[in-house]
């Protein structure tokens, strides 16, 4: 059944964390629709609740309270088996600070996710090896992002820019509907931050990936798509900053 023409919908989301014996209130009632195609940047203060709102929002943490219906599934009335098969073949994840896996090359990094939805997902007996397809689909995505000649590289060999292009191709790799990105650019100087700006804006326009950035960098992001600003926990200001054409 069909719950929500929007690709997201979030409703009066509401998260709590207990310290001890209190309650600590972070998301305070928040409601979120994103179409298909949009670039969406959650901006705000440290502490606002961005990072809490991003990870509900992409079926890494559950509310307190609310919905999340993702292309017409609620999230959260579904079991675990059935979020984590959707975080895997719907959603694509950038984090500020990588989490590359260090024993593995950048290829092995990128092609990763698809080798476990083949074994977690496809049919036949599991394979704890890549054919030759999922290789080259990920030697494919590596040159997109300029990264061919840093596929056998370990990821203590890069520079963070670097580092932050093969995040973006491993959250490529099963050609998901969304990406999500916390603080993408918080780690970067401001040249490598300019690069993968650019590079997710040419996802969004010339590739229709849904984006959605967590950022403390509202200037860098000053061309995308629509601005969601939180404060306290709540919806400060919405608007569009530019049209996505």
């Amino acid at each position: 059944m069909i719950l929500s023409k929007n690709l997201i919908s979030a409703k009066s989301i509401i998260k709590t964390f207990t310290q001890g014996a209190k309650l600590v209130p972070v998301l305070r009632g928040i409601d979120i629709e994103v179409s298909k195609g949009e670039f969406v940047v959650i901006s705000g203060p440290s502490g606002a609740g961005k990072s809490t709102l991003l990870h509900i929002l992409g079926a890494l943490d559950c509310p307190t309270s609310g919905k999340v219906i993702i292309d017409g599934e609620d999230i959260y009335s579904s079991s675990d088996e059935a979020r984590a098969r959707l975080r895997n073949k719907k959603i694509g994840f950038v984090f500020q600070f990588y989490h590359l896996l260090g024993e593995f090359s950048c290829l092995e990094n990128v092609y990763l996710p698809k080798l476990i939805a083949q074994n977690l997902y496809g049919k036949g007996e599991s394979n704890l090896y890549p054919g030759q397809d999922i290789r080259k689909n990920a030697l494919e995505i590596l040159s997109l992002l300029d990264l061919k000649n840093r596929a056998d590289f370990p990821p203590a060999k890069l520079s963070g820019g670097e580092k932050q292009r093969v995040a973006i191709a491993r959250a490529l790799i099963n050609e998901p509907d969304i990406i999500f990105c916390d603080e993408p650019t918080g780690n970067l100087d401001s040249q490598s931050g300019e690069e993968i700006r650019s590079i997710l804006m040419r996802l969004n326009r010339e590739k229709g990936r849904t984006i959605i950035v967590v950022t403390h960098q509202r200037d860098l992001f000053s061309d995308c798509g629509r601005l969601i600003n939180i404060r306290d926990g709540l919806i400060s200001e919405e608007f569009v900053l530019q049209e996505v054409k």
